[in-house]
């Protein structure tokens, strides 16, 4: 039987209330995308803590600077494209250098847009965002860590940047699962080789490992690279005793969590084959994400073929 599916940009906006009940001084901010980033509970339930500023997400992510000022925990929810680069000036002034209390939220990441085209895929936010000084970079993988993660953000000192996909995903871990920013997950453990993931590619990791597995016998960790800022340099040191990393991104390849990962290898002198995963450096036309996935192979076959490619496996038949 197949598992049930859920968006997390849905997950994220109807949890915003649960949250705005924790916490008086939460408020959300749009710039006139509440309904994309399914904020409707929030503002039928908290008319007087939402503000929309229009198509003008400059003022957004200003205007929610101000709000930290003020003592509040504002929420500002737009396209992951339009939060990191048409406001990519507010976002490092007024919120990194700041060391403001905000939590960016960018739905769309990635190519998760499909048929939107370039002009609304992200590609390039995590290489963006990661490099302004005190901004922490996360990435949910499914409906339960999603909600965890915003449950955390809570308590957090300074700028958060969450970017969130808009391809629907399986539930990957229980309510009982523990989250803590910074700290990966590990869905699936193995000593053969491991994918480090992040976002929706961690589904399509688990269906890979378990193929390779059924196929081949080896066995193959997924590491939930849920927090992209900071990485956590442990996790990738333990992947690579393995032998075998695979960084896999709905990112491009050049300053996305491949070269986090790679950064970490090379200047810890880590023995281990390693490869990565994602968007070509290059524009590409637009399609469907899952045509797109496979185009870049970072579907369910692609890190299968990659992973086995890296190891020298082949499968016959």
């Amino acid at each position: 039987m197949e598992k049930k599916k859920r968006w997390v940009r849905e997950v994220i906006g109807n949890y915003m209330v649960d949250l705005a009940a924790l916490d008086e001084k939460v408020v959300a901010v749009s710039a006139d995308l509440f309904r994309s980033c399914r904020m409707e509970k929030f503002m039928e339930q908290y008319p007087d803590r939402m503000y929309n500023t229009g198509i003008a997400e400059q003022n957004m992510v200003g205007f929610a600077a101000g709000l930290c000022r003020e003592g509040f925990k504002p929420y500002a929810f737009s396209m992951a494209s339009f939060v990191s680069m048409r406001a990519c000036e507010q976002c490092r002034t007024d919120i990194a250098y700041a060391n403001a209390n905000a939590v960016l939220v960018g739905v769309y990441s990635g190519v998760s847009g499909g048929l939107s085209g370039a002009t609304h895929w992200s590609i390039e936010d995590c290489a963006i965002m990661a490099a302004f000084p005190n901004m922490t970079v996360l990435e949910p993988s499914d409906g339960v860590q999603a909600q965890k993660m915003l449950r955390a953000t809570l308590n957090h000192e300074g700028p958060i940047y969450i970017r969130v996909s808009v391809v629907p995903s399986v539930d990957i871990y229980s309510e009982e699962y523990e989250y803590q920013i910074g700290k990966v997950s590990i869905p699936r453990e193995g000593k053969d080789g491991a994918i480090l993931c992040s976002g929706v590619l961690v589904q399509y990791a688990l269906e890979a490992a378990e193929e390779i597995f059924c196929e081949t016998g080896k066995s193959i960790r997924v590491v939930d690279m849920h927090t992209i800022k900071p990485v956590d340099r442990q996790a990738i040191r333990d992947a690579a005793a393995t032998g075998y990393v695979l960084a896999a991104q709905d990112h491009n390849i050049i300053g996305g969590l491949g070269q986090q990962v790679a950064a970490v290898i090379a200047e810890e002198g880590l023995q281990t084959k390693f490869k990565i995963a994602g968007i070509p450096d290059r524009f590409v036309p637009m399609a469907r994400p899952d045509y797109l996935y496979a185009m870049f192979e970072i579907d369910k076959d692609g890190l299968k073929r990659q992973m086995l490619d890296m190891m020298g496996v082949e499968i016959h038949g």
